[in-house]
């Protein structure tokens, strides 16, 4: 794995790749945002009827929704509506047919996530990264995966369950590469375990890719997993005894940091999607 030239210095990854974004849009770092307000809370409080949310979200018209809803083809929250003036509230989960529907405009946003912010989306937690992205957009987003409090890099956010489910697929997934340093140099015949394939517990931990950073001590790593948890990278090196003092996140497949700055996020392409949903 080559080393990534950077200015942030020596042995840090920077993240470049091939592709230039133009009309990017940013956050203001850091800074305290507003919670962006959910357009269907502040026109419906009270919810919005359920034949309208299914014609919204492009399955039908409003008259054939109500044949759907009658015929018990419409789930909420596990439990099939009949009742054709039902109100959907803005955190219910409205299947049709199994499958999740959402009137709301997808949305795709990329931050780079600094450190101090958690991965959630609870209130009560803190600085999370909910903050950092409230002004993106009034869809309702959320993180694919998590990195740590303390962990940096690559955060996707969408509300489109379709990509979600391809970075989730257990047997597919989505590649992430991370830039990791360790309290001490990794031994070779460890990194040789690791691209190997080893279990915990029973269960196969399995890498894509593992090799030492050209140029750099072997304390620094680069590692390509597709599992998007932040607690498997962790698991991974306690079992062989190291210590993990920072992961960063610096591609996400062929997304890369190039033009967001930390703290920073900006909307994905259509050509960064199409190639995402091509995976």
């Amino acid at each position: 794995m080559n080393r990534h030239q950077s200015s942030n210095g020596k042995g840090k990854p920077s993240g470049r790749g091939h592709n230039t974004y133009r009309k990017t849009s940013y956050a203001r770092g850091n800074a305290p945002v507003k919670k962006a307000v959910q357009v269907n809370e502040a026109l419906n409080p009270d919810g919005i009827r359920l034949n309208k949310y299914i014609a919204n979200s492009g399955i039908c018209s409003r008259r054939e929704a109500d044949v759907h809803i009658a015929t018990g083809l419409v789930t909420i929250n596990g439990k099939v509506i009949t009742e054709m003036g039902y109100k959907v509230k803005h955190n219910d989960e409205v299947r049709y047919d199994g499958a999740r529907i959402n009137p709301e405009k997808k949305a795709y946003v990329l931050l780079n996530k600094p450190k101090g912010f958690a991965t959630t989306t609870s209130e009560g937690k803190g600085r999370t990264v909910m903050d950092l992205v409230a002004n993106a957009t009034s869809s309702r987003i959320k993180p694919i995966g998590r990195l740590g409090r303390n962990s940096k890099g690559l955060l996707l956010f969408t509300n489109d369950e379709v990509i979600v489910n391809k970075f989730t697929n257990s047997k597919h997934g989505v590649p992430r590469l991370f830039h990791i340093e360790l309290d001490k140099n990794l031994k070779l015949e460890d990194l040789k375990k690791i691209q190997s394939g080893f279990k915990i517990d029973g269960k196969l931990i399995a890498v894509e890719e593992i090799s030492y950073i050209d140029g750099a001590s072997k304390k620094e790593i680069g590692l390509k997993i597709k599992n998007t948890g932040n607690n498997i990278i962790r698991t991974i090196f306690d079992h062989f005894n190291y210590n993990i003092l920072s992961i960063d996140c610096v591609a996400i497949a062929h997304l890369t940091k190039k033009d967001i700055p930390r703290g920073h996020w900006k909307h994905l392409t259509q050509q960064e999607l199409n190639n995402l949903k091509m995976l």
